[in-house]
């Protein structure tokens, strides 16, 4: 996918992660695909304390800049850092109000996630009983709204698992200027 564009993928270790690697890979984008909150907090503190990197554009595809202590962490440090979530611009209010209510404030994507997860797993043993097999072959026949739509599985070619490819999808970062809230960039 990187090739085609002219781009390179390269590992570093994150437990050993310097900044002078970046520089000596003329990188232009670095992605957090490492434990949170270390070696993440470390590695976003390295990368913005050093003004040879201001051009560097951090990512965290798992989505870290979206909980409490990320921020409470890095403050503005680890805002503008954009990551993938899974939410519809209105997920279903109910849900919504429900999961405000029990988490004291709004709901991460995650915690949509973990509701959906849990509607869709219902409906799997409602249909097929707790034979696992059963289960194993109900998923291409799951069609439940979740609370982000309706939810259905498929393969998706070159993956061997059953995934919703229909899913919301938003990029978004931490907004610099409020760092409690997060900044939609683009949706589908």
């Amino acid at each position: 996918m990187f090739a085609p564009a002219g781009g390179t993928v390269l590992e570093l270790d994150g437990a050993s992660f310097a900044p002078d690697e970046l520089l000596a890979e003329s990188a232009t984008a670095l992605l957090l695909l490492v434990g949170h909150p270390e070696p993440a907090v470390s590695i976003v503190r390295a990368v913005r304390a050093d003004p040879r990197l201001n051009d560097v554009l951090i990512g965290a595809p798992a989505g870290q800049p979206e909980l409490a202590d990320w921020v409470a962490a890095l403050g503005r440090a680890g805002a503008g850092i954009p990551f993938l979530r899974y939410l519809p611009r209105s997920p279903d209010r109910r849900v919504d109000a429900a999961l405000r209510a029990h988490l004291g404030g709004p709901a991460s994507f995650v915690a949509f996630e973990g509701y959906d997860t849990i509607a869709v797993l219902t409906e799997l043993v409602h249909r097929h009983g707790t034979d696992r097999s059963a289960i194993a072959a109900g998923w291409s026949s799951v069609a439940i709204r979740g609370s982000r739509g309706t939810i259905t599985f498929a393969r998706v070619p070159g993956i061997d698992v059953w995934q919703w490819p229909a899913a919301p999808i938003q990029v978004v970062e931490g907004d610099p200027s409020t760092l409690k809230r997060i900044r939609i960039l683009r949706s589908s």
